[in-house]
This record gives structure tokens, sequence and C-alpha cells, in this order.
């Protein structure tokens, strides 16, 4: 027997697909059914690789009585928040406004014009610590629909309202003063001793380190360079595979809630290029490997995530025992490996396991290839955790730009070539009559529009693809995408929306312009709206990205853990950005011009054999002599071309 997800085309839904409850995917035919039952609806909100969504699948939703009280009493709408990040955000906000906190799974109780009235994470199937079960929730919910009418009714309208008060923020320039203090007070929630910022769980600050990069004084790189070494020694790193996992759980990035994230590792494969470091060369590598190897589709884009969970278990594909690492390695190399992998008989997980941690490089790096080697063909006979193939625009985005970067710095031409693979799928696949669809699956297009960090992500994506091919293509279809954003997401002060002005109208027009685990969908704008105008010189754009960045000004001042990426994309429009174009025939002379410009974080970058009228920076720009030249330039103003990485 299977419900209504059974079409779906989210794999988080068709996990619920065989559910005894009567699941509706949302649209306007849950909320129809609803009213003409009179009955409140229920709105379960998740994503496939979510640890505590599974384990409130298998308690509640898969549980027969519960289901059918739900099936008596409620219209049930589960949502995929990867897929609908509009309808996420909408009810994350109410969740936090109630409780003062939010998470996933949520669960909340809507009126039939999807007024939320109660709103909660995960709830048990039996009582504990003080929390209620599921089902005596369900029973609350149900006995103040029936009986207390008005009091449903009040605290439905003053959520309302409490959702659609605009922004209070003024917009302000973002200058050198407001970066400056948002170092100061990175440095002052700094946790000097073991990386990071704040205490535990400790996520990956991805965009801050980016931020630190760029800023680039002794303190900022300390502060992202004493992060990055933590965090690729510590247990939060696949030292097997490569790529990171969501968050740590500990303070110390020892034992990590085990989901990988594509979104993640697009952002610290960046960091890790930028920063560029042996570790972090090594760190970065892994990282595009675990892309193309562990999370590349048949398609050619990059799935969104890793579950936390195989054998019924979070973790057990990625923990050890001392006996275990024996058995595979024999008993010489099984204790030095457990040694310098930190595996104990103790554990640091759970049932006397140990996450694999590599606090200092070993003694001896070929025996430690081999042991890598070994253990991560013994580790794939395990197993594997379940893969959410589910192709997502923005986190694309970031994955292109990700290996662009990495690519270019690196000097790997596989992670471009994986890269316009990607590009190439989001323009034929995503884009439809001229609009940016959210999702695909198996190469066929989801129908929810794409949000507008999709457009900003995605955009950004295609302007690398232009800087690491020269392909002028690449600019083309950037345009298309920024064209439609400034068309139908711009906000009267200057800031963008997250949903398009003719998309689904929901309780209220989701807008917040900080950074979470990914980027805001204004500092991806940002960043795509300065990176066009410095290729390209184009003064809307430019005016477009200063806009948007000053509408987050006091974010930027006051809670720069949550604008990093929106102050990445500040520090090199303080003073430019510099814009470099490289020309002339290839070879090791443009070559070591190319990497020397592209060091410089921050700095836009085109390459081509000679001018081009189809990129605006390449115009007139002709090697010197015959050999390869720099020119670089700032608003379109251009110093002397150089033909040395030195004078670079």
């Amino acid at each position: 027997m299977t419900n209504r997800l059974a079409s779906a085309t989210s794999p988080y839904l068709l996990q619920h697909a065989d559910n005894p409850v009567d699941w509706w995917e949302w649209g306007s035919g849950a909320f129809e059914e609803a009213r003409r039952r009179d009955v409140p609806v229920l709105l379960s909100v998740g994503y496939a690789a979510c640890h505590w969504c599974h384990v409130m699948a298998h308690e509640s939703f898969e549980d027969d009585a519960t289901a059918a009280y739900l099936n008596d009493h409620f219209v049930s709408i589960k949502v995929d928040r990867e897929e609908r990040p509009d309808v996420d955000a909408v009810y994350m906000n109410a969740t936090t406004a109630m409780t003062g906190h939010g998470g996933w799974p949520m669960t909340c109780v809507l009126d039939h014009d999807g007024n939320p009235f109660f709103a909660g994470t995960y709830f048990p199937d039996q009582p504990r610590h003080g929390q209620p079960s599921f089902r005596q929730v369900l029973g609350a919910m149900v006995d103040a629909w029936d009986n207390r009418a008005d009091d449903v009714r009040r605290v439905a309208a003053n959520l309302r309202d409490h959702l659609r008060q605009p922004l209070a923020a003024a917009p302000a320039p973002v200058g050198r003063d407001i970066v400056e203090r948002a170092v100061a007070l990175l440095a002052r929630d700094f946790d000097a001793d073991r990386g990071g910022f704040g205490g535990a769980p400790k996520f990956p600050p991805s965009m801050v380190l980016s931020f630190l990069l760029r800023e680039g004084s002794g303190p900022a790189r300390d502060m992202a360079a004493r992060t990055l070494e933590a965090m690729a020694r510590g247990g939060i790193h696949d030292q097997l595979s490569g790529g990171f996992a969501r968050y740590s759980v500990d303070a110390d990035w020892v034992v990590p809630h085990f989901e990988k994230m594509l979104y993640d590792n697009a952002l610290l494969l960046r960091a890790n290029a930028e920063w560029g470091t042996d570790l972090g060369v090594w760190a970065a590598e892994g990282i595009a490997d675990f892309l193309m190897t562990e999370l590349r589709t048949t398609e050619g884009g990059f799935a969104s995530a890793l579950d936390a969970d195989s054998e019924g278990a979070e973790g057990t594909y990625y923990v050890w025992t001392p006996a275990q690492l024996t058995a595979v390695l024999g008993p010489d190399d099984g204790p030095w490996a457990a040694r310098w992998l930190g595996v104990t008989e103790a554990g640091t997980f759970e049932q006397g396991t140990s996450v694999l941690q590599l606090r200092e490089d070993p003694d001896d790096l070929v025996r430690w290839f081999d042991v890598q080697r070994r253990l991560r063909a013994a580790r794939g006979e395990r197993e594997r955790p379940a893969r959410d193939d589910k192709v997502v625009a923005a986190w694309n985005g970031l994955a292109i730009s990700g290996l662009c970067v990495a690519g270019t710095l690196l000097e790997q031409g596989s992670y471009v070539d994986a890269a316009v693979a990607a590009g190439e799928l989001l323009w034929d696949v995503h884009v439809v009559d001229g609009r940016l669809r959210r999702v695909s699956r198996d190469g066929r297009v989801g129908a929810p529009a794409g949000v507008l960090e999709d457009h900003g992500c995605v955009a950004s994506g295609f302007l690398d693809l232009l800087q690491a091919t020269g392909d002028p293509v690449w600019l083309t279809r950037a345009e298309a995408v920024l064209d439609v954003a400034l068309t139908h997401f711009t906000a009267g002060d200057g800031g963008f929306h997250d949903t398009a002005d003719d998309a689904e109208a929901l309780v209220a027009r989701p807008r917040d312009p900080s950074d979470n685990a990914s980027p805001s969908g204004t500092s991806a704008m940002v960043h795509a709206l300065a990176t066009h105008a410095a290729l390209t010189g184009s003064g809307r754009h430019r005016d477009a990205a200063e806009a948007a960045l000053a509408s987050v000004a006091a974010l930027c001042e006051k809670a720069p853990r949550f604008a990093g990426w929106s102050l990445a994309a500040a520090v090199p429009m303080l003073d430019g950005p510099e814009e470099v174009a490289v020309v002339g025939p290839p070879g090791p002379e443009r070559d070591a011009l190319a990497l020397a410009a592209r060091r410089r974080l921050g700095a836009v970058v085109v390459v081509a054999d000679g001018e081009s009228n189809a990129v605006p920076l390449l115009v007139g720009r002709v090697p010197v002599e015959g050999r390869p030249a720099a020119y670089v330039c700032r608003g379109f103003v251009c110093e002397r071309p150089v033909t040395d990485p030195t004078q670079l």
C-alpha cells in the first residue's frame, strides 16, 4: 500500500510513500480538503538525510494507531525543506517565534488559510524528559480546534501578523569600518583552543572562513587557519574518503552528525583551496574526489546529501574499533593506525567505537596512504548510507563555483570538466521557459520554482565557469538568470525577497538575508552581481550589488557569523574588485600569470588567447610583443600590462 507521495520526485517524500498516514504534498488541494472536512492541517517538514526525521517516522508515521488518528482528525502534508525552502522558511520562522528554537523534523498545525497556531520540532512516541508525546500533542490540537476556536483564531492571527512584519534595519554602506568591526566581533566569539566559533554543537563556518581569508589581516587569517586545520584533522572530516559531515556535536570537532551535505562540501572545497596550505590542498582534493565519486549523478549534476544512517543506526558506516582495524590491517599496521587515527578501546562514539581523526601527520606517509587505501576498501564492503539524489540548483551552483576555484588554483582540469557538466545540466534541465526551477531528479525537472538563492548561486557558478574556461556562453547564461532575479525578486529598500513576485503566495513572503548552513539568497546575489559588474563594467549590476549589500549592513556589523558570505563579497568591493585579464598564447607562461592572478582572493580573472568582444573585460586586451600579458584593472581602469608573474 502506498499513499499520494508515491508519485513525488523528492527522495524524502518517497521515503514516506508507504506510511499508513494519508499524506498530501503541499498544494491547494490539501487545504481544500481540510476546509471540506473542517479539520486542521498537520504540516511535517524534513529532509532525506535528517536523522531525527527518520526517528519520528519510525516511531509515529509508521505506527498504525497514530496514522489512523492523523487520518481521522487532520489533513497531513509532508514537505521536503530542500525542495520547498520557501515553505520551510515561513514555518520555521513561526516555530522559532513560538518555541525559541528551530530544527527538523518541524511540526506545525495550520488553519485552512495556512496560518500556523502551533509549532514544534521532534516529538517522541512516548512522553520523555518533560516533553509530551506526539499523540498528546495531536489530541491537544484537536481539542483546541473543536472546543477553543477563538483561541485558535487569535494565535493564528498573531503569528500571521508577526510573520508579515517587514525588516526593520535601514540600509547603510558596508565600508572598511564595518568589515573591521566584524573581524573584531568574530575574534570575541572565536575558540582559540579548538577553532571555530562558540561552543557545541559546531557547524562548519565556511562562509565566515572565506571572508576571513579575503580580509587577510593577521588575526583574520589566524582564525581561518586554526579552524580549517582543526576541522581537517577532526572527526567531522572523513579521513578515508574526504568530505565533511554536517556538524560536530562537540566543541572539539570529534563526533559529527554524520550526514554529508553538498552545500557544506562545496563551500569548504573553495575555502580549503583558497587557504592553499598542504593540509588545505589535501582537504580540498579529498572533497573534490568525494563530490565526483559519491555525489555525482549520471546526468552530471551533484546529489544533495548522503544519509547519516546505515544498518538502522547513525554513523555505523564510518566508525571503527581497534579490533576491526587489526582484522583489516593485521597485527602491525592495526595498532599503528589506531594510534594515529585516535581509535581507542573506550571509544569516542557509541558502543566502544571511535570516529577517525588525524590530529598529527603520521610518521610514515607511505605507510599511511597504504593503510588509508586498505581501510577505504574494507569500509566499502559495509552497508552504505542512502543518497538523496535530487539535484538542487543553488547547491549545484555552489559546487560549480567550488570546483572551478579549486580546479584553477590546484591546476586540476578534471574539476573544471565536472563543473562544466553540472552547468550544462542546470541550463538544459532546470531552465524552463526562461525561468529557473529548484530541483531535478534522474534528469527530470521538478515543479518547484527557483528561489533567490538558486538564482544567485547558479549565476555565480556560471560566472565562475566563464573565468575557468573562457567560454563566453556562460556570461550570456548568467545574465539571463540575473535579469530574472532583478525583475522578479527585488525589494523596495534595495534588497531582495526570497521568492519571486509571481510565485505561489504563502502566509508571508519570505525574506531572510542571514546566512545559515548555506548562503542566503541576498548574499549569493551580491556575489553574482558584483562579479558580473567586474566582468562587464555594468553600472546596473554594480549598483544592485551595492544596494543589496547595504540592505544587510546591520547584520554584517552586529552578527557577522550570519553574514559571512555578504562580508566575503564586501571585501573586494571596497577597492574594486580587482579585474584581471590574462591574454596570450596557451602555455606555461600564460598559466603562471593566471595562477598568480587567481591567488589574489576575490579577484575576477578571465583568461583568453586574445581580445574578445564577447567579454567586455577582454576588449582591447592583447599580448605584449607576442607574450602572454596580464591587465590589472579596477572599475575598468587598468594599469600597464605585465608579463612577469612576480610583477603581477
